[in-house]
């Protein structure tokens, strides 16, 4: 069992130790506070705290305290206390109580000489004379990605912070000597009061944690404000103790910010961070390489961290993400130049997949099968997503669920890592008993394989134009809900569910066709121009622009003979990528 050591402590208690040796590790983000946003706010605070409505005598020393929040740590190899959470907060009391310091410099009562004292303590650690020792600051920053950790460290060595230094550090150093200075102009009696409050009566929850994956779940538990650390994170620290010592630490970091630029825009993941994604996609490459195709994966962390992160100190894993991210990039641009317009077609149709492990699939692919100028060949290609569709469509109305779809898919990664075909070949379809699941399935909105369908069926068109991929499409009833309620022409409501009165169409027309006879829809699906001579556009779907160009109404009749065209289609579609069991 995990040990923790918790205690809450002042600020004064908890800095002043000797033994406090605060470390912000390399995996964290740069220091973030604005000077006008949280330390304005934390200065309204502590001073309205420490000098109610403006009066200091009403401040009770023995019970007044102001909660500032946790500071959770572990102890390093190092014996360093590593922040997983506190950082922005602990950094800018740091850089306040050094601008008190800073401040009693000019002061020669013997009050200020006190807190002078208290307060050097706190940032600085003292000799056998219990005197601060202002080359050892009692904290320390190793931020990969932060360019202006020296400036804080300078701050804290020097208490000065000429109108030169840019960084969010200096900026927030000034606002603090600027309000201590407006506080001994405005209360000059009460100056050492606010200090000393601020050091006594301000209270911190210091956690201690034993090892560093304790102290991430207990930040992931107590923190719903800030940004918690991300396994990404995690690996950059790696990366970046790797790369210093190869010597690269510079190039690095411009990598990993390119690396992770890309991603941001490209990726968006219900959980975790882009970079997480990436790693994840890449992970399942890995795996394969491996041979693995068990169907319990392990978390992200865990699988990175074996054999202490051998992975990630091979320069082969950056490069690697480097170049799949660039495949992605492309992808998400629908590029031309890498693809052809009939693998744009199929990419389009995978991104609308009733789960995400395509996408891990397509990355074991193209790692494995691209060549030195990172293209892949198109037929090859083409083939692949087409059998991967077919395949995953289909498992998931005869293997429903994410978990189920692992096993085959994690076999065919091992068989194409060791230059096999992807055939599924323990995993084929039976012709007869997939028709009766397909035909007693029942296509409901809220199931993701119904848009699935749907946006297949309309890509099989091969005049079908290619949508951009930010196109927002609803499911559209052909034969309005609506209309059933008041006409009641079909024979069964179920009709209305049928994948033959579904289609898809854009969020802008659907809103407005939704509940409409199909006389009315179709100057919707055509587009037309409003009362106010505003031009509305027509839908990009082609089935649709036929069907009002070529009917006077939609009935069951339609429903129906639409239901069997798209089933009889994707049913081909199967025998053709050789998913039928004989």
């Amino acid at each position: 069992m995990s040990k923790l050591n918790v205690d809450q402590k002042t600020i004064k208690n908890l800095l002043s130790d000797n033994k406090a040796d605060f470390l912000i590790p390399d995996y964290q983000r740069p220091y973030a506070w604005d000077a006008n946003k949280e330390c304005q706010t934390l200065w309204e605070d502590v001073f309205e705290f420490a000098i109610p409505e403006g009066n200091a005598t009403k401040f009770d020393r023995n019970t007044a305290e102001y909660y500032l929040g946790p500071i959770v740590t572990f102890k390093n190899d190092s014996g360093q206390m590593e922040i997983i959470d506190g950082q922005q907060r602990l950094t800018t009391i740091m850089l306040l109580l050094r601008a008190f310091y800073s401040r009693f410099n000019k002061m020669k009562d013997d009050d200020s000489k006190q807190l002078k004292e208290i307060i050097g303590r706190c940032i600085w650690k003292t000799d056998e004379l219990d005197r601060p020792d202002m080359t050892l600051l009692k904290i320390d920053s190793q931020v990969a990605t932060d360019n202006d950790k020296e400036e804080f460290l300078s701050i804290l060595r020097n208490g000065e912070a000429p109108e030169k230094m840019k960084s969010r550090y200096a900026e927030n150093y000034r606002f603090f000597q600027q309000k201590i200075e407006e506080f001994v102009q405005g209360y000059p009696t009460y100056f050492a009061l606010l200090p000393s409050r601020i050091l006594n009566n301000c209270i911190l929850l210091p956690i201690e944690a034993d090892m560093q994956d304790t102290a991430l779940r207990i930040f992931s538990t107590l923190n719903n404000r800030g940004k918690a650390l991300s396994d990404a994170d995690i690996f950059k620290a790696e990366f970046y103790k790797f790369y210093t010592k190869l010597g690269q630490k510079d190039e690095f970091i411009e990598r990993w910010r390119n690396l992770d630029e890309i991603c941001e825009k490209i990726f968006h993941p219900q959980s975790g961070t882009a970079m997480d994604e990436l790693f994840t996609r890449y992970m399942y490459y890995e795996r394969a390489k491996k041979g693995i195709s068990n169907s319990t994966t392990k978390a992200l962390r865990s699988f990175y961290s074996e054999q202490n992160y051998a992975l990630l100190k091979d320069t082969d894993t950056l490069t690697n993400m480097e170049i799949l991210a660039d495949f992605w990039k492309d992808i998400q641009a629908q590029s031309e130049e890498r693809f052809s317009n009939r693998v744009l077609r199929r990419l389009f149709v995978l991104n609308y997949a009733p789960n995400s492990m395509w996408t891990f699939f397509v990355s074991v692919y193209f790692l494995h099968n691209k060549n030195a100028e990172g293209k892949l060949d198109d037929e090859k290609f083409y083939q692949f997503l087409c059998r991967i569709t077919a395949f995953i469509w289909a498992y998931a109305i005869t293997n429903p669920g994410v978990n189920a779809l692992r096993t085959p898919v994690y076999a065919e990664m091992v068989n194409l890592l060791n230059g096999k075909n992807v055939d599924f070949a323990e995993f084929r379809f039976p012709q007869e008993q997939t028709r009766r699941q397909f035909d007693n399935y029942n296509f409901y909105n809220g199931r993701p394989i119904t848009k699935s369908m749907l946006v297949w069926w309309a890509m099989e068109n091969e005049k079908q134009d290619l949508p951009e991929l930010d196109t927002t499409f609803e499911i559209e009833h052909i034969y309005a809900r609506n209309r059933q309620d008041k006409e009641g022409t079909l024979s069964s409501k179920n009709k209305l569910e049928s994948l033959g009165n579904k289609a898809i169409l854009e969020s802008r027309i659907n809103i407005q066709a939704s509940d409409y006879r199909f006389e009315d829809k179709k100057k919707y699906y055509k587009g037309y121009t409003n009362s106010r001579n505003e031009a509305k556009k027509a839908t990009c779907v082609l089935e649709l622009l036929d069907l009002a160009n070529t009917k006077s109404d939609f009935t069951e009749a339609d429903i129906d003979k639409r239901y069997e065209d798209i089933i009889d289609a994707f049913m081909k579609n199967l025998n053709e990528n050789g998913l039928i069991k004989e």
